[in-house]
């Protein structure tokens, strides 16, 4: 048996020496040689012979394969036949099988239909990245494999393959530009061994229109699932044993983003998912005079019209053997684009003090509290008590419709004043479409008030106009460094790579829900670790001080509470990543729980090593994270009480640590706010036994002593 190369081509064993094509490598000529008449004939023919034998492997070869740098990953794109197909292997096992793929082009033409291979190339590299702004870690390894197949039509398919999954994606050389009708991105998963995969299906609110905040429907068989459309990621699990697949896109830039729609259309009927992808808007409306509310009423028949010579985004399909794995996976800001901004040093992650959940109620102050300037120097003065970075304006500050028209109970010069008195930036909130129109004129007014950034909601699309907003505004806010949060956005896909100061967006059923909602479960919260975070930072908002066990939860508006207790909250600043960590409610609130501001006031939002300690999607997730020397834990149950051993492999030999725990208390199966702390000394290797009531939590922090 020949051993497995990440580079074979099983058509063409030697094509990775060769270039066939526009960029052919012509070899040497040789030294001559004196043959009779009749032996330099049959020299000739033969050597013609073997040389387009050997071209027409080179380039024609039916199965093209790249592997990742531990082999565990293969990724193979057939290009015989009327159709390209590629499909991934993942330690020897399909989870994905030969699946369509092809681009639809202005006129009919349809790259991927009856491929010609001109050209092969591969590449590898093994870099670090050091991210502005560390999620999981300060040193991220960028090791892959690379294919890049050539074809008639002016066109290429470039294939990834990292040891934790492959991507690939299409490429063009058609001058100017192209129309893009339509894109086959399919993703044709494997049954499995002994059973068909379990999908973690996240359906939109409204085709093509969604805040992306579905909720995780528990594991459902594929068919259940048929004709149905969903939010990216998409998980599916295989058993208890079997890997975890996810699918989801990244480098996403002027083009329409991508949901899948199910079904058995596979070729040997495995459970099919479909790209779908919004059509250009033609015409958009504003509903009830709300521009909160905008909604495209006529489409294109395309999907973008865009660059002719470009890479278009990558289809991204993760792997893991584990649950634990996908804690750690950073596959997606891998493959964003590099870096764009020249100077970073004014970007800087903290802690937000966020005034829309808790709905400015405040108790124990001698003034009444709302939109006015005594209620945010109130909220600032208490961010500098303790340290917090930020405060958020959020809805109300100004007029809707108009960036410019401050609320007249707000004297902003004086906030902004305050505010870079006490060391606390301004964060301010607006509706996209207002900040649409008034781009220029609200980004240099916000920068003359000295605001640190912005929070941008209601984009509700991924076509491609809505796309290309989202880059439009990183560009502009970035010149006036300008922090920004989106929210009512579509998944991230990697822009946070180029501007690091798009520092968190939303896209996840988070904190709010509470407020008109019964679904945001302690099952729903320890499964989108597995999901929704798998595409980068989760701006859930936590941090509820009112709390209860489902049986007693209510919504409310005005003064809500969460499913859960106070120490599975709390867990939440561990296991959430999220550079731009909001504490959602109030700040009497916080005052009345010195306990656990204890913790908030202490974590970071930045993390410099991360280790995934245990985990089961929808049941429970254990994580530990360094910033600098100090170690934090944190842990989550579903509504099962559990208690799991912890070993702390991960602090340094020889060291000893003070462990502080904030931990459900003794009664927080009934009274979800009982909280109880503890402080010992630990080292390396000690386990921790980590006892959970139903819907509870826990947090550490683990600081070096000396």
């Amino acid at each position: 048996m020949v051993p497995f190369s990440p580079f074979r081509c099983s058509q063409a064993p030697h094509s990775r020496d060769i270039r066939v094509g526009r960029f052919a490598l012509e070899p040497s000529p040789p030294a001559p040689i004196r043959r009779s008449p009749q032996s330099l004939w049959t020299l000739s023919m033969g050597l013609l012979l073997a040389a387009l034998v050997l071209g027409t492997s080179a380039v024609q070869a039916q199965s093209h394969r790249v592997g990742s740098p531990d082999t565990s990953v293969v990724a193979t794109v057939q290009t015989d036949g009327e159709q390209l197909t590629y499909s991934v292997t993942h330690n020897g096992r399909t989870i994905v099988e030969p699946s369509p793929v092809s681009m639809t082009l202005a006129g009919r033409t349809v790259l991927g239909k009856n491929p010609s291979v001109t050209e092969t190339s591969r590449r590898s590299v093994d870099t670090v990245l050091e991210p502005v702004v560390p999620e999981k870690q300060a040193e991220v390894p960028n090791r892959f494999n690379e294919l890049r197949i050539e074809f008639e039509k002016d066109f290429a398919v470039v294939v990834r393959a990292y040891d934790e999954g492959a991507a690939y994606r299409f490429e063009t050389q058609r001058g100017d530009s192209l129309m893009v009708e339509s894109e086959q991105a399919t993703f044709d998963l494997a049954d499995g061994d002994d059973a068909g995969p379990s999908i973690y299906w996240a359906r939109g609110e409204n085709r093509f229109v969604t805040h992306s905040e579905s909720y995780y429907q528990p594991p459902l068989p594929p068919d259940s699932i048929g004709g149905q459309m969903s939010t990216l990621p998409l998980l599916a699990t295989y058993g208890d044993t079997g890997p975890r697949v996810a699918v989801t896109e990244a480098n996403l830039r002027d083009y329409a983003g991508m949901f899948v729609v199910g079904d058995h259309a596979g070729r040997e009927g495995e459970f099919r998912l479909h790209g779908s992808f919004a059509e250009v808007p033609l015409d958009v409306a504003v509903q009830g005079g709300d521009e909160r509310n905008t909604y495209p009423t006529r489409r294109a028949d395309y999907i973008a019209r865009t660059a002719g010579d470009r890479a278009f985004p990558w289809r991204v399909v993760i792997a893991a053997e584990s649950t634990t794995e996908l804690l750690e996976n950073q596959l997606v800001y891998k493959l964003g684009p590099e870096q764009q901004l020249d100077s970073t040093d004014w970007i800087n992650p903290g802690m937000v003090a966020w005034d829309w959940y808790n709905a400015l109620n405040l108790h124990g102050v001698d003034f009444t509290s709302g939109v006015n300037t005594q209620t945010y120097k109130h909220y600032i003065d208490f961010a500098a008590e303790y340290g917090l970075e930020y405060v958020i304006l959020d809805e109300g500050w100004y007029e809707l419709g108009d960036l410019t028209a401050v609320n007249e109970n707000l004297d902003m010069q004086e906030l902004t004043t305050y505010a870079e008195k006490k060391e606390v930036g301004l964060i301010l909130w607006m509706v996209w479409k207002t900040l649409d129109r008034q781009m220029q004129t609200a980004l240099d007014q916000f920068e003359r008030w000295g605001v640190a950034g912005i929070k941008v909601d209601f984009m509700q699309r991924d076509d491609q106009d809505a796309v290309n907003f989202y880059w439009h505004t990183a560009r502009e806010a970035a010149e006036r460094e300008l922090l920004i949060d989106f929210h009512g956005n579509y998944k991230p896909t990697g822009l946070r790579r180029a501007y690091p100061h798009v520092i968190t967006r939303e896209g996840v059923n988070g904190l709010e829900q509470n407020k008109w909602s019964e679904k945001l479960t302690p099952e729903h919260n320890v499964t989108i670790p597995f999901t929704r975070m798998l595409a980068g930072p989760i701006d859930y908002t936590p941090g509820a001080m009112v709390n209860a066990q489902p049986e007693d939860f209510a919504p409310r508006f005005e003064r809500p509470m969460s499913q859960g207790t106070r120490a599975h909250q709390l867990a939440m600043y561990v296991v959430y990543e999220s550079p731009l960590q909001m504490l959602a409610d109030s700040p009497s609130q916080y005052r009345d729980n010195p306990q656990s501001m204890n913790f908030l006031a202490s974590v970071p939002t930045t993390w410099h090593e991360t280790r995934a300690l245990r985990a089961e999607i929808g049941n429970h997730v254990a994580v530990a994270r360094r910033h600098d020397s100090t170690w934090y834990l944190g842990a989550m149950s579903d509504e099962e009480p559990r208690t799991m051993e912890v070993e702390l492999s991960f602090l340094e030999d020889g060291q000893t640590y003070e462990m502080t725990t904030w931990a459900d208390g003794p009664n927080a199966d009934r009274f979800a706010e009982d909280l109880q702390t503890s402080t010992r000394t630990v080292s390396a290797g000690a386990t921790v036994s980590l006892e959970m009531v139903r819907g509870g939590g826990f947090a550490a922090r683990i600081r070096p002593v000396n």
